[in-house]
């Protein structure tokens, strides 16, 4: 297959997957003959309003406007849950959580399931091509040896199995004690209960020796902090320097590793040739101590926006034009098969996901549209609850994020243009729209829930 990449930038003609790469140069444009480098850097329970560029009170990120001000901002940038793990199995594999079977809640220190071996995985589909791949950070896809980052296709891993709260906690309902939390390097136990507040500084060490590791490589490299979930945690050097507290410090910190990372590059020669990916796992905890998502509705564990549009930022100095800003929806599930498009790849025949190549957005955002048809909500039973087409959000059922004492949850429509708080309810004014929506919903997670593949059980996956 032959993709012709247009636009005045860098032009490559790439011939099926293991045929060399043959750069045409056009008239005015520099050829470019290396596959790019790819950064996803993924936060953990950042609000959509965490950020400078989308409306941060009380601390700074310089290095997250940066990347902002020199590639795109997406506004309506989604992940297709409200928490933890089905987050983060929906980025790696591109589909809605319940099509791999980890849609409902999240993994635990005592679960004995994981993401399933017979799935396909970013990284799997990165390294035929060349690529090295490296996974730092929170990884909360199966704590078990066979469910680990380097059995999902990752050559190195640096980090822990599952969220930061989850130290030495005890389960009463379960009578089960968690160790302390564990870190590790590849499959190897190096320490017990780290010092929280160094994590974000010994993953960017990490993450930049990978850099420097990888320079004649081209490279994936997932990089997931813990930072900012409860309970926060920031080294002296940010302890107490922004206005907003602990919450505050910790972003500024976070913010420091993106600048850490981008001088890596740059000192590498690599900062032209890397695509970076920058995006929370969903919204904020709704605590004064937390974030914020802004004028969304809702927060974590929500189907409100709140709870899962999040900031969405994609740096290519050399690709993208700067200072984009898109209106369009995509998703974190969108990453898998664009970046094997960029990486001159194609996706396998017969693999059934959900997210699209998003490549049209990144590079003619002004002109290109969404993909998406419609998106989906799911809560964190894995229960759809919302459905997006357009403009229009209609609400079906509330798990979280509504009052009980204020009865039955009703049937909600609102025009996330106008209304982008969801405030007002205008089911009574669009019928027809109501019950078409809600078909197109049902119809959509009977079709998924029949596709379904079968989560990873502990002794059972290949």
């Amino acid at each position: 297959m032959i993709q012709l990449w247009s636009l005045c930038v860098p032009v490559v003609i790439r011939l099926t997957l293991v045929a060399p790469l043959l750069a045409i140069a056009l008239p005015g444009c520099t050829p470019q003959t290396e596959r790019p480098n790819f950064i996803v850097i993924l936060t953990d329970d950042q609000g959509y309003a965490d950020t400078g560029r989308y409306g941060a009170i009380g601390f700074e990120t310089p290095n997250l406007d940066r990347l902002a001000d020199e590639g795109l901002r997406f506004t309506d940038f989604y992940v297709p849950a409200t928490v933890c793990t089905p987050s983060r199995a929906a980025l790696l594999t591109g589909s809605y959580p319940k099509r791999v079977g980890l849609h409902e809640a999240v993994l635990f220190p005592y679960s004995e399931h994981g993401l399933n071996l017979d799935e396909t995985t970013i990284p799997e589909l990165l390294k035929p091509l060349g690529y090295r791949t490296g996974m730092i950070g929170k990884w909360h896809l199966g704590h078990q040896a066979e469910f680990m980052p380097t059995r999902q296709g990752f050559d190195s891993f640096f980090g822990v199995p599952y969220s930061n709260d989850m130290d030495g906690h005890l389960y009463r309902g379960r009578g089960f004690q968690s160790p302390p939390l564990p870190l590790y390097e590849n499959e190897e136990l190096v320490e017990s209960g780290p010092d929280q507040a160094f994590l974000t500084k010994r993953y960017t060490e990490a993450a930049v020796q990978f850099i420097k590791n990888n320079v004649d490589d081209p490279f994936f490299l997932y990089l997931a902090h813990n930072m900012p979930h409860l309970p926060l945690h920031a080294s002296a050097g940010f302890a107490g320097t922004s206005e907003r507290g602990l919450y505050g410090d910790v972003i500024q910190e976070i913010d420091w590793s993106v600048g850490e990372i981008l001088a890596a590059l740059e000192e590498a020669g690599l900062d032209q040739g890397t695509l970076i990916v920058f995006a929370s796992d969903n919204g904020p905890v709704l605590r004064p101590d937390a974030g914020s998502a802004g004028n969304l509705r809702g927060g974590k564990a929500t189907t409100w926006e709140g709870g899962m549009r999040v900031p969405g930022i994609v740096h290519w100095p050399s690709r993208i034009p700067k200072g984009s800003v898109s209106g369009e929806v995509a998703t974190t599930m969108d990453l898998l098969p664009t970046l094997v498009s960029l990486a001159g790849g194609e996706m396998p025949q017969g693999l059934d996901i959900d997210g699209h190549d998003i490549s049209p957005l990144l590079f003619q955002p002004g002109d290109a549209t969404s993909p998406y048809d419609a998106l989906y909500y799911y809560s964190r039973d894995g229960l759809p609850e919302a459905i997006r087409e357009g403009a229009w959000k209609l609400h079906v059922a509330k798990s979280r994020g509504w009052n009980q004492s204020d009865g039955e949850f009703p049937i909600s429509l609102f025009n996330l243009e106008a209304d982008p708080g969801e405030t007002q309810n205008v089911a009574d004014d669009h019928l027809e729209l109501v019950e078409r929506l809600k078909e197109k919903l049902v119809q959509f997670d009977a079709a998924l829930t029949r596709e379904a593949r079968p989560v990873g059980q502990l002794g059972g996956s290949r």
